[in-house]
């Protein structure tokens, strides 16, 4: 999958354009909730010399208390939030490196799978739904162990949960009701599903099994526009993943 990267060369361009000073005439705090009044402290003195890009007091916001999430969670997971709940300062977020995300928005994203366990786990079942909240909260987690919220590994994760993990990608990428992204079409998904279960993201012979029963065409004909249903390399991608399982072992 492609992922949008800033280099060293533009971080360290975009540190230069930062240090540009500007003199601010007007009140900085002029307008806005006695919230933020709060966290940016006393007003300097007006006219002021600022940098054109600035992180500051007023755009770090802490967790509501001084709580942290992990204060509230039944287990251990490896998601670790940060020491703030949202970072809105200007250097701090066009320095993203990788993606449009930073950690604290990616954590708040990430944390809805330790969600999905929390609520699950305390709901009722009867003895053959019981493993229901393991098979909903593993679908972030990858074979090889990298994923999470438990950083699970092929061997701890149940047959269910890796399908799980297969048809929840299948559906992300095909779903065209997401604002923030538009619909793949099936040639588009596949290929990105044969590099994931070929590095390690998901089961390759559980994909392997999708891509020869043409699963994809089965839920296409019930779920995707017609746009959408176009021709797909197959049998190239079941050679390839045929490949990568026989040089695994």
């Amino acid at each position: 999958m492609i992922t949008e990267q800033m280099d060293e060369e533009a971080i360290d361009r975009l540190t230069k354009i930062a240090q540009r000073q500007w003199k601010r005439t007007l009140d900085d705090q002029a307008g806005v909730s006695w919230i933020e009044k709060q966290r940016a402290g006393e007003r300097q003195p007006l006219p002021v010399m600022e940098p054109i890009l600035s992180d500051k007091r007023v755009h770090e916001i802490p967790w509501a208390q001084g709580e942290s999430p992990q204060d509230i969670w039944t287990e251990k997971f490896i998601l670790e939030p940060g020491k703030l709940k949202y970072h809105r300062g200007e250097l701090y977020n066009l320095s993203i490196r990788y993606g449009t995300l930073n950690d604290e928005e990616r954590f708040m994203i990430n944390d809805h799978i330790i969600q999905t366990i929390s609520m699950l786990s305390r709901l009722p079942y009867p003895e053959h739904l019981k493993n229901i909240p393991d098979i909903a909260g593993g679908h972030h987690e990858r074979i090889d162990g990298k994923g999470y919220p438990r950083g699970l590994s092929e061997e701890q994760l149940s047959v269910p949960a890796r399908v799980m993990a297969i048809a929840d990608v299948f559906e992300a990428l095909t779903s065209s009701d997401r604002p923030y992204k538009k619909a793949k079409n099936l040639a588009e998904s596949l290929k990105i599903m044969t590099h994931m279960a070929t590095s390690g993201h998901i089961d390759p012979k559980l994909y392997l099994l999708f891509l020869e029963h043409e699963i994809d065409q089965e839920y296409a004909r019930k779920f995707l526009k017609p746009d959408q249903i176009v021709p797909v390399e197959r049998e190239d991608y079941i050679h390839t993943v045929k490949t990568y399982l026989k040089s695994s072992f």
